[in-house]
Order: structure tokens, then sequence, then C-alpha cells
């Protein structure tokens, strides 16, 4: 007899998930089929599991192909599972290959092809709906983006539009989905769109995916005009639609942790706030090369805003841009410094200049201090007047960070729209009248 062993969440229990196990089944004479507990799946980043242990497990049994079914409970099960069980064979979807090789000591390990098309007949069989989602735009955050939806529940990415249609058709056969020369057939086959294109595309990609009925989640910066963020937003809200945007950092647990904190009254009221974040690109990178929509702050520009904003709101009397240009005039670092009635904000970014990226929020009773990297919160400090006395916080950031704007997103939609504090519509509008600004001071 050739035993196989398979493990998964299965939340939502869809197309994908039926297809997986009757290949797992064909694959020997005994299935074995390992279901993770709600605590293991927190403890591995998965984020969203809607359905209880008992409903997954019950999904599993029904669809016939499985001899057994045992629980997942914690990290190195898998190897002890494989020993006590006399396993030959340890399948999982391709989307995991290369993760569960060090098992090939003990079995042969397979990785399934996965489904590349999730059904809408079977997903309107669910009382929440799976949302297929489309990537337009196939660059460096695409790539980190499609890892990332695998670990939220109640997603899945159904393909990817580029005009340039042979790039679609690379990212597509690296990440086993589809590739749309098409844009008509691209939002006929989904129901959410995350845009991850060259900035200047995005409002007329917003446009047209608000137009075609479907949820949107757009990289940062939303747009670069004010006058075209309310316009979107007011698009969305008549259509009933989710517009969202993604920066990363205002959905992570140890920011909202951190945000909480500062305003709490414990650094008394809050006067000024520091933000930097500086990386060193290529001199050949995208981002020093668009003339019209590179440099340092366009790029950096809405993480190092996003705490002013939270903590020092949008009614700032004056703001001035300060940047130093490289030969093609793109900002190579940038220093934006807002005047408020009662403090003092200063934003610096940098792709060409490299400094120390902390994050620094100054109030009357004392201070809190997030090293880099800051956007991506995991320890802070606060300090008072007495030396002696430090406050110390911790929380934890998974992977990229990209499945906590994920959740938000689907949680969102779950949820009729409800504007969520993390970062509302004005403060996204806001963000693009500031990016409107810096830009027109660089034509000048």
């Amino acid at each position: 007899m050739i035993k196989v062993i398979t493990y998964g969440t299965f939340d939502l229990f869809h197309e994908g998930h039926y297809r997986l196990l009757k290949r797992a089944k064909a694959l020997g004479d005994y299935l074995i089929v390992g279901v993770t507990t709600e605590s293991y799946d927190k403890t591995r980043g998965k984020l969203g599991v809607v359905d209880s242990i008992i409903t997954r497990i019950e999904n599993v049994k029904k669809t016939g192909f499985a001899d057994e079914v045992i629980i997942e409970e914690a990290a190195g099960q898998k190897f002890n599972d494989i020993k006590k069980y006399h396993i030959d064979i340890f399948t999982v979807g391709s989307d995991w290959t290369g993760c569960f090789d060090y098992l090939k000591d003990c079995c042969k390990v397979v990785y399934l092809e996965r489904t590349r098309n999730i059904s809408s007949t079977m997903l309107r069989e669910q009382r929440q709906q799976i949302m297929r989602i489309g990537i337009i735009g196939n660059g460096r955050i695409a790539n980190r983006f499609v890892p990332e939806v695998k670990l939220v529940s109640g997603v899945s990415v159904q393909g990817a539009y580029n005009p340039r249609v042979h790039s679609a058709e690379r990212f597509a056969e690296k990440w086993e989905i589809n590739a749309y020369e098409d844009i008509e057939r691209f939002y006929d086959a989904i129901d959410v769109v995350y845009i991850a294109s060259p900035h200047s595309s995005h409002y007329d990609y917003i446009k047209g995916a608000l137009e075609h009925g479907k949820h949107v989640l757009c990289e940062k910066p939303l747009v670069l005009q004010k006058r075209q963020a309310e316009e979107a937003f007011a698009n969305a809200k008549k259509l009933g639609l989710v517009l969202f945007e993604g920066i990363k950092t205002a959905y992570c647990p140890g920011f909202q942790k951190l945000l909480g904190i500062a305003c709490s009254g414990v650094i008394g009221t809050i006067r000024n706030v520091e933000a930097c974040f500086t990386k060193l690109e290529r001199e050949d990178s995208r981002e020093l090369t668009d003339t019209l929509y590179g440099g340092s702050f366009i790029e950096l520009g809405s993480y190092v805003m996003l705490p002013i904003l939270k903590l020092m709101g949008a009614g700032y009397e004056s703001i001035s841009f300060d940047s130093i240009n490289g030969e093609n005039g793109l900002d190579l670092f940038t220093r934006v410094t807002l005047r408020y009635q009662n403090g003092l904000a200063t934003a610096t970014c940098g792709l060409g200049v490299k400094s120390e990226g902390r994050l620094l929020i100054a109030g009357t009773k004392g201070y809190i201090l997030v090293e880099a990297p800051w956007w991506k919160t995991t320890y802070f400090e606060v300090h008072y007047e007495d030396v002696n006395r430090v406050d110390k916080y911790s929380e934890v950031f998974l992977g990229d960070g990209l499945r906590y704007e994920i959740s938000e997103f689907l949680f969102r939609i779950n949820h009729g729209g409800k504007e969520d504090f993390k970062l509302t519509r004005g403060e996204s509008i806001t963000l693009a009248g500031i990016m409107e600004q810096f830009l027109e001071t660089r034509q000048e």
C-alpha cells in the first residue's frame, strides 16, 4: 500500500482544494489529510481564517478522498507524522515548491500544480465568497504580493494583465496563474484588482476597474493629484465598491500599537514627528530614471508622511520641500517640513543618499523612538525625563507585511465597505495633494 499525506487550512473550501485532494489521492492507495488548527495558522502567519476547524474537517471528509484526517498543531509535526504513519509520498500545492525539500530524506515529495481558475459556480455556494484577484503590473512589488496572498484566507490570485503581454506571460508562468492580453477578458475573470503598475498609470486603471464593478487595492501613491483622488473615492462610494491604498505600514500590528501608545497621552501632547526612510537604488532603476514620476519622494514619501498625518493630522499651516537632485532633475534626497499651529513635522526620504531611518515622536512628557526599519515596526521605546525609565514594546511583523493590507482590504469588502481608521479616504486624498504639490515645485 502506498500511503500519501498532505496538509492545509482548507478554509472556505473551494474547487482548488477539491482538485488538490483528488490529485493527492491519485498518487497512492491511502490518503491522510492534515488540517491545521487556528492557533498554528496564527503562528505561521495565516490571516483571516473564517471556518472553524470542525467545519474544515467536515468539508475535507465530504470529498470522499481522505481515508484519514488528522490535526496539525505545531511546526515540525510533518516530519514526525511521516515517520509515525509510514508515509511514502508527501504532497502539497506547487505554490510551496521547494519549501518541503527537507522531507526528501524521509519520503518522496511531490508538488502539485495549483488550480489557475477558481470557478464562480462553486464559490456562490459559500456563505463568504473567495475573491479572485487580478494583478495589473508585474514588477518587484507584484512579485512580493503573490506569495503573501496565499497566507490570507478568502482570496486567490487568478491572473495578471500587462499591455506588454510577454511580461504578463513570464509573470504568470512563474506564479502558475493566467496571463491576459485582453483587459476585458481580464475583468470578466476576476472580482478584485490589485494595481502595481507605474505610478502615472494608477488613475486610469483605478477608473477602469471601478467602471467594471471591481474593488480596487492600489499600490502607493494611489494617484498624483488631489482631484483624481477625490473623484476616484467618490466613484467608488457611488458604485458601492472599495478603493483601498496599499501602504502596508498603516495596517501592520506594530504600527497600530505604536499609534495607540502615542495617542494615549503617556508622552503628553505631541509636538513633533520626524520620519526618515532611505534606501540606495541602482542608478539605472526605474525610480531614478523616470524623469516625470520617479525620484525619492514619489517613491517613499507615502511612508514618511503616514505617521505625520496619523499623529499631527491634515491641517498643517504650511509645507515646504527641499531636495538634492541628480543630473536628470530627479530628487536623490528630499526633506519635507510641515508647520502646524502647535507643532512641527519633518519627513525625509532618499534613494541616492543614505541616512539613519528612524521615527521620532516628541511630546510634552516624553518621546517615542523607533529605529529603522520603523515602517516594519516590531519594537519601539518610550523615553521620559527620568532617563532610568524606559518602556519597551514589541510586536510581530510577518513576511513582507503585504498580508496585513490584503487582510484589511478583504475585511472592508466583506463588511460593506465601511471605512477603516487605519488609513482613511481623507488621508489618502491629503497624500495625493502633497504629491501634487511636490511635483509642482519640481517643475518650477
